[in-house]
């Protein structure tokens, strides 16, 4: 119950008390290199929310972006296709989201890839990534050991948490 009394709260601290709280123009980045981020493409088009896009952004690529947007979630394949190694993604991640932090970027991150995308090898990503987030959305799917509920109470960072893909529109909305 106190689970989800908490879920509920940062549920209406998403959607009410961070509106208006991010700005643009916004970057759109993969964590792990996985096919979510052209899921989150897809998400942003619906919300009418141009992102740019750049699936190995760097802390020296970042620009003049105001939000970064995290696709969080490992895919060996993904990696190996881009020929990275796993050891190397997870530097880029770190050096990226400290940079984002320092310069005052928001950090919105996401994980729209659900159970199928948590795993050892993503779980490497998501571990590395969420606790320098400002605002989490995630399908309920992916968070089934509370990781994601944990991580965003210890840190204070609002957590949206959807029943599927689809629904992650209105709380993209809501933030902007």
């Amino acid at each position: 119950m106190k689970k989800l009394l908490t879920t509920l709260l940062f549920l209406v601290l998403g959607a009410f008390g961070f509106a208006e709280k991010f700005e643009k123009p916004i970057m759109l980045t993969s964590i792990g290199q996985s096919a979510d981020v052209q899921m989150i493409k897809v998400l942003l088009k619906k919300a009418d929310l141009e992102a740019d896009f750049d699936k190995l952004v760097t802390e020296k690529t970042l620009g003049d972006h105001k939000t970064l947007i995290l696709a969080i979630g490992g895919s060996s394949k993904g990696l190996g296709a881009a020929g990275i190694k796993v050891e190397d993604e997870l530097d880029r991640s770190e050096k990226l989201i400290k940079a984002a932090r320092e310069k005052g970027v928001k950090i919105v991150g996401m994980h729209v890839g659900g159970q199928a995308r948590r795993g050892e090898l993503s779980d490497k990503f998501v571990n590395v990534s969420i606790s320098g987030c400002d605002y989490l959305i995630v399908v309920e799917d992916g968070n089934k050991d509370g990781l994601f509920t944990k991580v965003a109470e210890e840190k204070k960072i609002p957590l949206v948490l959807v029943p599927k893909i689809s629904e992650a529109v209105k709380p993209l909305k809501d933030i902007f």
